[in-house]
């Protein structure tokens, strides 16, 4: 082939001992060196992929697939859409289960995949369980003789989801519905008894269908309605109805805003300006964000992909002054970020990484200058040739969780297209976030303002002051926000669980762990008004999804716990109070705060409620780099918001959790503590959700040891 850089990768010098000047052939084959001598085969280098951030091994799925009875054959490949996502897809031979037309009858297919998939789940993690099945009579071959796998793709690329019995769109509403499932997903051929929840969809995904629902169909539809009926057959009849009552969409269109006036800050952006003119020098609201990059870096092009997003996004150009004391957005037309480079090559290796910690700190402790800008900063540090670190840190007022998820799928997109010396191939944005918060002071006023509070003051009437969380400390008279964290993981058999405990109670894993949470708070406070904040996208406007900006709100979640209540009809109640919330999403936190007016020292809490959880599920694509992997690095910024705030996120071992505290308030050894309660409660729900919620284990088995040995001596 004359193709001098494959020879070079494939015949590698011989290390072993051998002739001088010999060479080996890297077959690709993995293997292990047994103890007697012999080699174990375990697989092909080839065979292993990475999916949504997810090494797998293919030929572990295929095996597991063939030590069921019912296959013959398997090969599991990876498709990847026009999106850029990539999926596992399951080849299946089929032992005949009998006659030829129970084997094509339609209902046998949906038993078989289903058993196949129950199987897989016992044996395998969830990631590694494949998205679709494919049912063959037999698997194609080439010529040689060999599995001909292009052949099998070309089959999946007609529709790997139509090999499985699904009910088609009956009329142009569930067709309609049917594609909009099908670009939020990233699926295709749907069937309209599919239940989305099923196929991986979530409440912030639940949130982009029926803000694509509203544009297409101009009705609107409340979340509560999707989680009731989350088919398309049950969504379609829904808006069909609500379409005979003449039941409009309320939400006007958000438009361009003219740029030759002031234009206003949004609700919540004018929370953070007060908030810094009261503490300028306060580097609370800093939004850092770090990356490891091991491999070959294209400095030029990460430099390159940086400012492009600076030049497509105005909320990342914007600074806010004040105009005759009121705070005004200004737009720079133009705005270059330079990439401040640090090479730590010269030191000693063993100190280059303290000192890449001491250096990331310090840029996520300076502080921003809000009416000078610009509010975005970036450096690079250089551990070695093959490894460095990407620091880049905005300041809250100019983006949230979400706009986190936008600038890493951006910068990917755009690093992997200026590395081939091409341009950017996005498409250049309809609205920016200026033109958001222009249409929010607008709308958000008379009868939707008032509407939006009376639920809220309904819903928050009589409410407990504060949370009485037993401290390690008496609450200062001032309060203070220094802060530490402490991780923690839940394995993915637990998942597995609590996904479980989801389907069979139709709730979202994140109405289960707030329940956790909750029940845990019950236990510590022996109060049974407990009031949780929760930060929400509030991305429901499909025009706002692909921008950089401060949209996020704080839902107030308030859920009563009297009588004692099994964990299963406190999932009821939170589940209730959830979707309630979401229907209620639009009036902002800082809105909510000015009109309740709860009483506030400066020693004691945060307005409305002291502890808050969140469940991380911002669109974050998976993204293959030219020559690079990519994993975030972990950056303590010592400080906390609220008392307490449980964080979590789907991973690949499982759920990763954060536990952020007040270390005015708390000590190390007690946030430890509650760690270890909140997982003995979890495997508490799991075993008997229909514990009453006073009857759940929650001692760890170390604290178990030691209350039995008191009590033995006690006794002795």
């Amino acid at each position: 082939m004359k193709d001098a850089k494959r020879t070079a990768e494939s015949f590698v010098p011989d290390g072993t001992g051998g002739a001088i000047g010999g060479r080996l052939y890297k077959t690709g084959d993995l293997a292990n060196y047994l103890k007697d001598g012999n080699v174990e085969f375990i697989g092909r280098k080839d065979a292993q992929v990475k999916v949504r951030g997810y090494r797998i091994e293919l030929g572990e799925i295929e095996a597991a697939l063939e030590q069921q009875e019912s296959v013959k054959q398997s090969i599991v490949l990876v498709k990847e859409s026009q999106h850029g996502e990539r999926r596992l897809v399951a080849y299946v031979v089929a032992e005949p289960p009998g006659p030829a037309e129970e084997k094509a009858d339609g209902e046998w297919r949906d038993r078989f995949v289903a058993g196949l998939q129950d199987s897989l789940r016992s044996a395998l993690p969830e990631y590694m369980i494949p998205s679709a099945f494919v049912l063959l009579d037999e698997l194609p071959v080439t010529p040689n003789g060999k599995t001909d796998r292009k052949s099998l793709l070309q089959i999946d690329e007609a529709g790997a989801d139509s090999e499985r019995e699904v009910v088609a769109p009956r009329n142009q509403t569930e067709e309609l519905l049917a594609m909009i499932w099908a670009d939020v997903l990233h699926l295709e051929h749907l069937g309209i008894h599919d239940n989305f929840f099923d196929l991986g969809g979530h409440s912030l995904l639940a949130t982009q269908v029926m803000s694509r629902a509203r544009q297409a169909f101009n009705v609107e539809i409340p979340l509560r309605q999707f989680f009731q009926t989350p088919t398309i057959s049950g969504l379609a009849r829904c808006i069909e109805e609500r379409m005979l009552r003449g039941a409009r969409a309320e939400l006007p269109a958000i438009k361009n805003a003219a740029r030759d006036q002031s234009l206003p800050l949004s609700f919540a952006q004018q929370r953070l300006w007060f908030l810094w003119q009261l503490e300028p020098g306060s580097a609370f609201y800093n939004v850092p964000i770090s990356l490891r990059l091991k491999g070959r870096l294209n400095v030029d092009a990460l430099e390159r992909s940086i400012n492009e997003i600076v030049r497509r996004h105005e909320a990342v150009r914007t600074s806010f002054p004040a105009e005759k004391g009121t705070p005004v957005q200004r737009i720079a037309p133009e705005l270059r970020i330079e990439l401040t480079r640090l090479d730590l090559g010269e030191l000693p290796e063993p100190d280059r990484e303290a000192k890449a910690k001491l250096v990331a700190d310090e840029q996520t402790q300076r502080p921003f200058d809000l009416e000078a800008g610009p509010l975005i900063r970036a450096g690079l540090l250089k551990i070695n040739q093959q490894e460095h670190i990407v620091l880049l840190t905005m300041h809250h007022i100019i983006s949230d969780g979400w706009s986190v998820a936008v600038l890493f799928n951006e910068m990917a997109i755009l690093y992997r297209a200026f590395c081939d010396g091409k341009p950017s191939p996005l498409p250049e944005l309809k609205l920016q976030y200026a033109d958001f918060a222009n249409w929010q002071r607008d709308w958000l006023q008379g009868e939707v303002l008032g509407e939006q509070l009376s639920y809220w003051k309904r819903q928050l009437s009589g409410m407990p002051g504060m949370l009485e969380l037993p401290t390690d400390y008496r609450r200062p008279e001032v309060q203070g926000f220094q802060g530490a964290r402490q991780s923690f993981t839940l394995s993915a058999s637990v998942r597995q669980s609590l996904k479980a405990l989801c389907q069979r109670e139709e709730v979202t894993l994140f109405m289960v762990l707030l329940a956790t949470f909750k029940a845990l708070l019950y236990r510590y406070t022996n109060q049974d008004d407990i009031v949780v904040g929760s930060p929400i996208a509030n991305r429901k406007w499909l025009e706002v999804e692909p921008l950089i900006g401060f949209f996020a709100n704080i839902l107030v979640l308030r859920t009563n716990l009297s009588n004692n209540p099994t964990f299963r009809e406190l999932l009821c109640r939170v589940r209730q109070v959830t979707l309630e919330a979401y229907t209620h999403q639009d009036l902002p936190f800082e809105q909510l705060v000015s009109e309740l007016q709860p009483g506030r020292d400066l020693s004691g809490h945060t307005p409305l409620f002291q502890v808050s959880f969140a469940l991380q599920n911002a669109p974050m694509r998976s993204h293959e780099l030219p020559e690079l992997t990519v994993s975030p690095m972990q950056v303590n910024t010592q400080t906390a918001k609220f008392d307490l705030w449980l964080s979590m996120a789907e991973t690949a071992t499982g759920i990763n959790a954060i536990l952020e505290y007040n270390t005015d308030l708390f000590k190390d050894v007690s946030i430890t503590r509650m760690i270890g309660h909140f997982q003995t409660l979890i495997q508490g729900i799991i075993a008997d959700s229909d514990q009453a919620i006073s009857n759940l284990p929650l001692l760890t088995d170390s604290e178990l040891q030691q209350v039995l040995q008191r009590a033995r001596h006690r006794i002795g």
